[in-house]
């Protein structure tokens, strides 16, 4: 299979060189060439399992095609259950039980397991550059921490990430580094963007992507979307719908680029913070992004959603059938922090701000008449927001063991501001 730029002018490729180089060269985002048939697709005996029957058509004829396995089973190696909530027919996916506790853990873990496999032997180390909003960062930085041949330089907005997400963020060392930018999620993200354009930056040190806007971070993560309906469907025989929280869009369009691979997935509705990009869009008005705001969900920071480029690509421009296919709603920080308090208060669920924007969609359409089978996309341990949750439910969140070592190493972060030179010289930088 070959893969191509959303915005067509950039040679086709290999996923191998996609996922290498993470940035198409004419700025566009690399999807594949055209979407694997529809497959009658069986739940594996687990995760993994499931990751490389899903993932196969996109490795057919790639290098790393006999590595799929392996790979799926280095990145897989973690739970992803569903749970029932209070309501019957409700349940929650949650996808938090990796090494930093966000789900952004499956995607960084099989994007370092391809690249440690591309650059085997390589004599030039290939730096990673991410913009994080929160969670992408500390996984990234996980699952490439002491990688040889690879280093990553994580940039976030200084002072809207939790205090425990910039803790995870700065306390790896070694090949990573942490940049706390005087700006926003979508000022960290442009600087990224411009230095995978810059060929002369390239040329000095090789660079590639870890957010979203990533191959080898999107497609794995359809994999627990697919998990997750695939075992639900064999039990019940009923296809499971979906509400996911969504930033930068990447999480969601993998449950929809699953099941236009036939997993028997439902409808999928986006829950959003205050920012109201895609809802907007979704309910009828032009895609327009916009600065930032900050909320308390602040994973979900993004005022300019780097892969609706690709969800446009996928339904081929048409903005009519595009809106008519989703549903999209924003929740504010005070509807949010109703959503955690009466929730524990009355079930002894707790969330994190970012599932709670899921969850209060869901109470919505069950108000709305609603039916069939539903889950929300738990994205991240309410522990790593413990300045939220902690004084809404009353008590301390249990901190999960691999957070809690973590948060036992000291961390530092670099200040720089939002001015594309001062990356380019922290990249040219030696460790």
């Amino acid at each position: 299979m070959n893969f191509i730029s959303t915005r067509s002018n950039a040679p086709a490729t290999t996923l191998s060189q996609a996922i290498a180089a993470g940035l198409a060269p004419d700025g566009g985002l690399y999807v594949p060439e055209t979407l694997p048939a529809r497959r009658e697709l069986q739940a594996g005996a687990d995760l993994a399992e499931t990751a490389a029957q899903l993932l196969a058509p996109f490795f057919a004829g790639d290098g790393l095609e006999a590595e799929l396995p392996a790979i799926c089973r280095e990145a897989f190696d973690f739970p992803a259950p569903l749970q029932p909530l209070a309501a019957p027919g409700d349940q929650v996916l949650e996808l938090f039980h990796g090494p930093t506790a966000a789900f952004k853990d499956f995607g960084a873990r099989f994007l370092a397991a391809c690249l440690a496999r591309l650059r085997a032997g390589s004599e030039r180390p290939l730096t990673i550059l991410v913009a994080t909003s929160g969670d992408t960062g500390a996984a990234v930085a996980a699952a490439f921490h002491r990688q040889p041949g690879l280093r990553v330089v994580v940039l976030y907005p200084d002072g809207r990430v939790s205090p425990r997400q910039a803790h995870q963020l700065g306390c790896f060392g070694d090949n990573v580094t942490a940049l706390r930018v005087a700006g926003s999620f979508d000022d960290c993200q442009a600087l990224v963007k411009r230095a995978l354009n810059d060929a002369a930056l390239q040329a000095q040190a090789p660079l590639s992507s870890a957010n979203s806007i990533s191959l080898g971070r999107l497609l794995p993560q359809m994999s627990y979307y697919a998990d997750a309906a695939l075992r639900h469907h064999a039990a019940s025989g009923e296809t499971l719908n979906f509400v996911i929280p969504t930033g930068n869009l990447g999480n969601a369009l993998a449950a929809i680029l699953a099941r236009a691979l036939g997993v028997p997935l439902g409808r999928i509705v986006l829950a959003t913070n205050a920012n109201r990009v895609l809802p907007d869009y979704f309910s009828g008005g032009d895609y327009a992004p916009q600065a930032s705001v900050a909320t308390i969900a602040n994973a979900m920071d993004v005022g300019a959603p780097s892969n609706f480029e690709r969800l446009r690509w996928l339904y081929r421009g048409d903005d009519a059938g595009l809106r008519e296919a989703f549903t999209s709603a924003s929740v504010d920080d005070a509807t949010i922090r109703e959503v955690i308090r009466r929730r524990y208060a009355h079930f002894g669920e707790v969330f994190c701000p970012h599932t709670a924007t899921a969850v209060k969609l869901l109470e919505d359409l069950r108000a709305g008449g609603q039916s069939g089978h539903w889950a929300v996309a738990a994205t991240a341990h309410p522990a790593k927001f413990e300045s939220v949750v902690e004084p809404l439910i009353g008590r301390e969140v249990e901190v999960p063991p691999a957070l809690a070592a973590l948060l036992q190493r000291p961390a530092q972060a670099q200040p720089i501001p939002a001015q594309y030179e001062a990356l380019r010289e922290r990249i040219l930088a030696p460790l």
